[in-house]
């Protein structure tokens, strides 16, 4: 952690110690401290950190915030050397001001960790999984894959930046349903395509990529497969197609620079007999009940709306049953925690599979689900439905090809998981400062620009930081030493959106700065200084943008 979390610390332990003297001399009757806050305000006018500690103790006290804002104050022992003066504010905040020479000691720091500038142990190598993507093989990524990518990739790189162990998984969708339409939709385009007058299959994959999966396979064998039993036949379409379809996938996150440490089969679990054995587990324990021939889960006993079918009349295992194995299967290969990124659609499945991890001794905490709202993209104000590509919906390929990876990693990530995104195509390709990306990413290349003209950068040991008192230059460093706390909170919360909005801030305090302060002048001590303070907001900004998964070039 950094310079100001340290502070940070310091002023939460100096309010608690307060609380209890307070209590020990009766002013105050409090046993047990509620979780408080002590973070940055909005609005740096009520001081570099504010406490919320007094609002809720209000009504266990029985007294106003502000009156117990009051006493906490007369018991409370301020950081030396750091905190200047702490201040009751509002309906009972406890304000508090630093003296401006901390300020001076985030430079060095910077310095000194420069590529893992921001990182920290918080995760004590905790193991987690974040699975996100985890598309059906049978069709072209698309915009909502392409939000789950982005945001699952970055909040990933959070993680491991806060100490945290962390693998990436892809769940392979090749079993079930879609995958027994997808071998129909093969089987009809590759007959109609040798002649055949077969119709295309109701529920069938309409999708033009299908299509010329088949055509290259007729290229490759011609008729070999008319004579060949239909269920075979469909079978070995499937295995082509599955290999194409996953070769594509593979590659197109790749190029969005999405690399995964592993891909999982969901036929493994048939194969392997894992599904089998969680219904036999989940039946011994009296979690499982026969009705109208099917087998069902008491999931209500969660808190679900009602019960769901795990083997379907006919004998065969729905999707729930795969899922509630997988998720077994990702706890038995020792994560501590597992975190899925799904999309809205799939939200009222969270409790039953949180209901069966607990029926299976799981602790359900251990699974936390990020559900991720939808993306509407916009191109000269109007909505983007086609694409010239497969005619039916804009591919990831399709987006990369048309503003470039940067801004669209960047454009998924802006926004919390939870909200719908506008995706303007349009203000994507802008090169001004009205795009977000170019916005941020010209911040990097003007410090590189001001830097390629200095030469050097003198080492921070060898320059007056205290010459640094211009609020624009106070401002900036303030905004770097929030880093190391931004990228903890984000992790802990699991807010991958928020390094976007901060690398935004960080950028726009550097611009405000650059137009009143001139770094290279005719006073070379000062100048030194604000080198050491550019140099340390290009490593900051890097960092930042690196985590989201976006280049930092330096020129633009």
């Amino acid at each position: 952690m950094g310079v100001l979390d340290d502070i940070r610390i310091e002023i939460t332990q100096a309010l608690i110690r307060a609380a209890e003297e307070a209590c020990r001399d009766g002013r105050l009757t409090c046993s047990d401290l509620p979780g408080f806050a002590v973070e940055v305000p909005r609005d740096r006018i009520h001081g570099n950190f504010a406490s919320n500690l007094a609002l809720l103790l209000a009504q266990a006290e029985k007294a106003s915030p502000r009156q117990i804002a009051q006493v906490l104050l007369e018991f409370v022992n301020l950081p030396a050397g750091y905190v200047s003066r702490a201040e009751v504010a509002g309906p009972g905040f406890i304000n508090f001001y630093l003296d401006p020479a901390w300020h001076y000691q985030v430079l060095p720091e910077v310095e000194a960790q420069d590529e893992r500038y921001g990182s920290s142990d918080l995760g004590g190598g905790e193991y987690v999984q974040v699975e996100f993507v985890s598309a059906n093989p049978t069709g072209l990524l698309h915009m909502g894959n392409a939000r789950g990518a982005a945001l699952g990739d970055t909040l990933a790189n959070v993680l491991a930046a806060a100490g945290y162990n962390v693998q990436r998984e892809f769940y392979i969708n090749d079993a079930g349903n879609q995958i027994e339409a997808f071998g129909r939709s093969l089987e009809a385009h590759y007959l109609q395509l040798l002649g055949q007058d077969v119709p295309f299959p109701e529920d069938g994959y309409p999708g033009q990529d299908l299509l010329e999966s088949m055509k290259n396979l007729v290229g490759q064998v011609k008729g070999k497969y008319l004579r060949v039993d239909p269920l075979l036949r469909r079978e070995m379409l499937v295995k082509y197609a599955l290999k194409e379809k996953l070769f594509q996938m593979e590659r197109d996150l790749a190029d969005f620079r999405v690399h995964y440490d592993n891909w999982f089969s969901e036929q493994t679990l048939h194969d392997d007999g894992e599904i089998e054995e969680v219904l036999k587990e989940l039946q011994a324990s009296g979690y499982l009940y026969e009705e109208e021939g099917a087998l069902w889960f008491r999931s209500t006993l969660f808190g679900d709306e009602k019960d769901e079918v795990l083997v379907r009349g006919n004998g065969i295992p729905t999707y729930f049953a795969g899922d509630i194995a997988y998720h077994r299967n990702k706890f038995r290969r020792g994560f501590d925690r597992v975190i899925n990124i799904w999309g809205a659609d799939h939200h009222g499945h969270v409790p039953r599979l949180k209901g069966a991890m607990e029926a299976l001794g799981i602790e359900p905490d251990r699974l936390q689900v990020i559900i991720m709202q939808l993306v509407r993209l916009f191109r000269g104000g109007e909505p983007v439905r086609m694409s010239k590509r497969t005619g039916e919906y804009v591919t990831l390929h399709d987006l990369m090809d048309e503003v470039g990876v940067d801004a669209a990693r960047y454009f998924f990530v802006m926004r919390s998981a939870d909200s719908h995104l506008d995706f303007d195509l349009d203000l994507a390709r802008e090169q001004n400062s009205e795009n977000p990306v170019y916005y941020v990413q010209y911040a990097h290349a003007r410090i590189c620009s001001i830097l390629r003209q200095a030469e050097t950068v003198p080492p921070v040991a060898q320059v007056d930081c205290s010459l640094l008192r211009n609020p624009a230059e106070l401002a900036l460093i303030q905004k770097i030493a929030e880093l190391p706390g931004e990228i903890a909170y984000a992790a802990l919360h699991q807010e991958p959106h928020r390094l976007a909005f901060y690398a935004n801030e960080l950028a726009t305090l550097f611009h405000g700065f650059y137009t009143t302060c001139r770094v290279l002048s005719d006073q070379p001590a000062l100048s030194q200084a604000r080198l050491v303070l550019i140099n340390a907001c290009r490593i900051t900004l890097r960092n930042t943008l690196h985590l989201v998964g976006v280049t930092t070039p330096e020129r633009m």
